[in-house]
């Protein structure tokens, strides 16, 4: 059994690199994907420990891209070895504009009566702090009672204190793995949130022209349907299915790493293989 989709505390998960390693021998799992966001941070330190333990690991990152002037996750695995030092400084800036956004955020809460400072956020978050650390102080220090809250009333494209951030084009994002020799793959279509079949398929028809390899299938996010609607599409298009729970640790109880929401991801090793052999 195989999870291609996975975080650590290098982004937004909770548990440490050798943390998820050890979770995900626990889970039967004989590979893993780190996908943190905008960092190969995690990878980079899992990697020696899951060598060590006889865990298959694939380096991968996930992306947070604009398509159409919404936010499209992308998902890049990196079969053929981790990206090299010009990647790698790419990222470096995207990191430093997360930063610049978190700085907005902060002085936007304060104005709205919430005391959240940055250097309290960077204590959690570390260089990749974002928008689910703002949450867990604004739970901490009492202003909502859940994460989710946080969201609806403060942060949330809608919320009081709302931030937009500035996001790779989709086709710049696509380009810089390709050049990395990475595979792009969006990831959980079901969050593009087309109001038809049609459009969605379109959309991810125009991904593909663009230069992305492969779709995610399998996610927590999707019942029997839409993996049945997306691995029907992936199979039309030539594009590698890939599949994965998402988990974040207990920033996400509800998802187990390997079988995602209820059990409904499994993600079979053939897909991994497939990844390897078009890299």
């Amino acid at each position: 059994m195989v999870d291609l989709h996975s975080h650590t505390d290098a982004s937004d998960g909770s548990d440490t690199p050798q943390q998820l390693v050890d979770n995900a021998l626990a889970a039967g799992l004989d590979a893993l994907s780190i996908t943190d966001h905008d960092t190969l941070a995690g990878y980079d330190a899992a990697l020696p420990y899951a060598t060590g333990k006889g865990l298959d690991l694939l380096c991968g990152i996930e992306l947070s891209t604009k398509f159409h002037g919404k936010t499209v996750h992308l998902l890049g695995y990196f079969p053929a070895g981790e990206p090299g030092p010009e990647f790698r400084a790419w990222l470096l800036g995207l990191q430093a504009k997360r930063r610049e956004r978190n700085v907005r955020l902060a002085a936007r809460l304060q104005s709205v009566g919430v005391d959240i400072r940055l250097e309290e956020v960077e204590a959690i978050g570390k260089t990749m702090a974002g928008r689910p650390h703002f949450a867990r102080l604004m739970v901490q220090k009492g202003y909502v009672k859940n994460l989710q809250q946080a969201f609806d009333k403060y942060i949330a494209d809608e919320g009081a204190a709302f931030v937009e951030r500035e996001e790779v084009p989709f086709d710049e994002g696509v380009s810089r793995m390709r050049a990395a020799k990475g595979i792009p793959v969006m990831a959980h279509p079901v969050r593009l949130g087309r109001k038809s079949e049609n459009e969605e398929r379109a959309w991810i028809q125009e991904a593909f022209e663009l230069g992305m390899g492969g779709l995610e299938v399998q996610h927590s996010d999707h019942d029997v349907e839409a993996q049945i609607r997306y691995g029907v599409l992936a199979g039309r298009l030539g594009l590698i299915p890939t599949g994965g729970s998402d988990y974040h640790g207990t920033f996400k109880p509800g998802i187990q790493l390997g079988s995602g929401s209820g059990g409904n991801v499994a993600v079979p090793r053939a897909w991994l293989d497939r990844l390897r052999s078009a890299g």
